[in-house]
């Protein structure tokens, strides 16, 4: 089994030097291979998705990646900053189809924005379209306008779209996960006002009927984002396009009480996948040895579960990040009063700990 493993920028050196070592621990034949993406290969290569790096991903059967992007990339032309290498591979390995779960552990109940009781128990999956809509839709760019409220004034625009096989294939995903949860699916649109997403709806609908045991409502996404904090437990599996997707898988993120504790996995039509924490490489706080790597060891589980099948491992994995959640461990971002606050290296030092017992 061939791991590319891509650390980035910010915390993701030292997020994935946990994940590795975790991984290594499970003691299963892998081969584990690392090159550099983001802004760190920016700076080697001149792109942040030197060749090198995109060959690696293709052989590889799975894909471990930590975080990419600084401030001081931002003025860099588009085409050469840091979160261009996570859209890329997005794009050349076809990984259409991303799921970003949103659990409230037990212990963490108190960490959450949100009152205990409407977190306690929270277990959502968000299903986001991953390869199509506004963020890929051509044509794209800057002109002088003709028509519009101000003819003759500088303007930029971006193209949402979605085909009929693109809502189709992450339809049938999204029906196909929530039969083995709690059969319940939430399509989230914007088609009062959208043409695209009139299109979507009535495309989910029809895929639906092939899923006769799973319950289909539809939501704005508006409303949507209203009810992920006034009565998160109301959904089970949520799928929806890639922009409202971003937006709304990071708002119930923070449901759970902290961004650090979240996985997430971007598959293709194989589940070969793509596998990374949901926070983002926090350059703020880079080197100083206090990012939480839990999200990044919780990815590396679900990639031994839905890439490499295994199953087992991915369950000590898990079993092990409760364990020492249970003993009160907590880096910055996750510590209250009472709990023990730990490093980077010490959590992950933890969660090997609790897999070798």
């Amino acid at each position: 089994m061939k791991i590319a493993i891509l650390p980035g920028d910010g915390i993701g050196t030292e997020i994935m030097a946990e994940a590795v070592k975790v991984l290594k621990a499970v003691d299963l034949p892998f081969e584990m291979e690392t090159a550099l993406v983001g802004g760190a290969a920016f700076e080697a290569f001149g792109h942040p998705l030197p060749d090198a790096t995109l060959k690696l991903a293709k052989e590889a059967d799975a894909i471990l990646f930590g975080a990419v992007g600084d401030w001081k990339y931002d003025k860099l032309e588009r085409s050469l900053r840091p979160e261009q290498a996570i859209l890329g591979l997005r794009k050349q390995l076809s990984l259409f189809a991303n799921f970003r779960p949103a659990i409230c552990y037990e212990q963490l109940t108190h960490a959450s924005s949100l009152k205990p009781e409407l977190v306690a128990g929270l277990d959502i999956l968000i299903i986001r379209e991953l390869t199509g809509d506004i963020y890929f839709g051509q044509p794209r760019g800057r002109r002088i306008a003709v028509d519009g409220h101000f003819p003759g004034a500088e303007e930029a625009f971006d193209t949402m779209r979605y085909s009929r096989p693109e809502i189709e294939r992450i339809a049938h995903v999204a029906f196909q996960a929530a039969r083995k949860r709690d059969h319940r699916v939430t399509s989230v649109d914007k088609a009062n006002v959208l043409e695209t997403f009139q299109f979507w709806k009535d495309i989910v609908t029809e895929v639906h009927a092939d899923y006769p045991d799973v319950a289909l409502d539809h939501m704005y996404v508006d409303n949507a984002a209203m009810q992920l904090v006034r009565a998160p437990k109301r959904f089970d599996v949520i799928v929806t396009g890639n922009m409202f997707g971003d937006i709304l898988s990071d708002a119930a993120a923070m449901l759970t009480g902290s961004i650090g504790m979240l996985p997430s996995a971007s598959l293709d039509a194989n589940n070969k996948g793509l596998y990374e924490p949901s926070h983002g490489s926090a350059p703020d706080i880079a080197g100083k040895g206090i990012a939480n790597p839990l999200a990044t060891i919780l990815s590396a589980a679900m990639m031994l579960r839905f890439s490499l099948n295994q199953p087992e491992a991915a369950e000590r994995i898990e079993s092990a990040v409760s364990q020492v959640l249970a003993a009160g461990l907590r880096t910055a971002d996750i510590w209250s009063e009472g709990t023990k606050r730990t490093s980077t290296s010490e959590m992950g030092d933890a969660v090997l700990a609790a897999i070798s017992r």
